[in-house]
């Protein structure tokens, strides 16, 4: 007779893959919602705060700046793929959106791209009883895209319906219903997240004597902007809303990110964490490589890597690796606390 607490659990997870259908069938409008705020609360800004800055040779630039950037990552989020395990490792791309790093003749132009003093170790391999691919390690089966995904960390409500909009440039892959972030995407889905922040910070900063006029609680002045005073006053309160509940999503998703995990590790540390501690031992995460050279390797910036003006231009960085190698503390090539057998996969997800 099955316990009372896997009955529970197995109805939360039928909810679960519930919701996950519905989130894939409702991709496209969230996307369409985000667009629309997004141009909103854009052009409200520009054309009611930007005119009215001190020193807009100073202050315009870099307000246009973080709308580019905002724009920039949001579409790279959407239309990057993640990586996945049955592709071959990507050889790079050069072009005007591409970063350029400074050359080394010791650094491959595949494989892991970071310095040779860091202990780079090929990750173990398994066969996904799903879809059959061979997956590396940090690889996990998406249900929603039915794919392994590199470095998978989760599976976002968003559609490729932005790249009707892309300019000709740009060549966006074929056209899906909902997209994960994983290797290659997860960088600019935290950059995208740190942009509607400071974007929205700003706006509510900037735009808060505006405000009371577009309430009519300043009667001192008369509207004369393009934008309706509602209009301004709703995309106000949004900007208030995201940048409080954005923000709280970025700090987490940094966090994990500065403890060399991802959203699904850092369940799965979780639960190796306890089963250590039951035996009387620690659980070590090998990823880990504190907390600064972490986030160096998550962005590919500092020595030996891109520069750190990367993160403040619109520009694509590829990951330090390509999903295969990974970077290790000095002397594991494994997690330490976990037995071999004893690591979560995505079989245990579906029981």
């Amino acid at each position: 007779m099955p316990t009372l607490a896997r009955i529970v659990f197995a109805c939360f997870k039928r909810f679960e893959r519930l919701a996950d259908r519905v989130t894939g069938a409702a991709g496209p409008y969230f996307i369409g919602l985000a667009v629309i705020l997004f141009t909103a609360g854009t052009f409200s800004f520009v054309d009611v705060v930007l005119p009215n800055l001190p020193w807009p040779l100073l202050t315009v630039p870099p307000c246009l700046l973080i709308i580019v950037n905002l724009f920039a990552h949001y579409y790279y989020v959407c239309t990057v793929p993640p990586g996945f395990a049955a592709d071959p490792p990507s050889q790079g791309a050069r072009g005007i959106l591409w970063a350029h790093r400074p050359t080394s003749p010791q650094r491959p132009l595949t494989g892991v791209q970071w310095s040779s003093n860091l202990h780079i170790t090929p990750g173990s391999t398994t066969k996904c009883t799903k879809c059959g691919v061979t997956k590396p390690e940090r690889t996990h089966h998406c249900r929603i895209c039915n794919r392994c995904v590199l470095k998978y960390d989760h599976h976002c409500p968003v559609s490729f319906l932005v790249s009707i909009c892309a300019p000709i440039p740009f060549k966006p892959p074929t056209f899906r219903i909902n997209q994960c972030v994983g290797l290659h995407n997860e960088r600019h889905f935290v950059l995208f997240m740190a942009y509607v922040v400071i974007d929205t910070f700003w706006y509510v900063a900037l735009g808060w004597p505006h405000i009371l006029l577009a309430l009519g609680i300043n009667y001192q002045e008369e509207w004369n902007h393009h934008v309706s005073p509602i209009v301004f006053a709703i995309t106000y309160i949004l900007s208030i809303v995201m940048c409080l509940s954005v923000g709280v999503l970025l700090v987490w998703h940094l966090w994990s990110v500065a403890c060399g995990e991802t959203s699904v590790e850092n369940s799965d540390h979780d639960v190796y964490r306890r089963v250590a501690k039951s035996r009387g031992d620690t659980f070590l995460n090998s990823y880990d490589l504190g907390r600064k050279k972490n986030l160096q390797l998550f962005f590919n910036v500092g020595h030996d890597a891109y520069p750190y003006y990367t993160l403040l231009l619109p520009l694509r960085v590829p990951p330090y690796t390509d999903g295969r190698s990974w970077a290790r503390r000095p002397g594991y090539d494994r997690h330490h606390g976990v037995r071999v057998g004893e690591e979560l996969t995505d079989e245990e997800d579906e029981e």
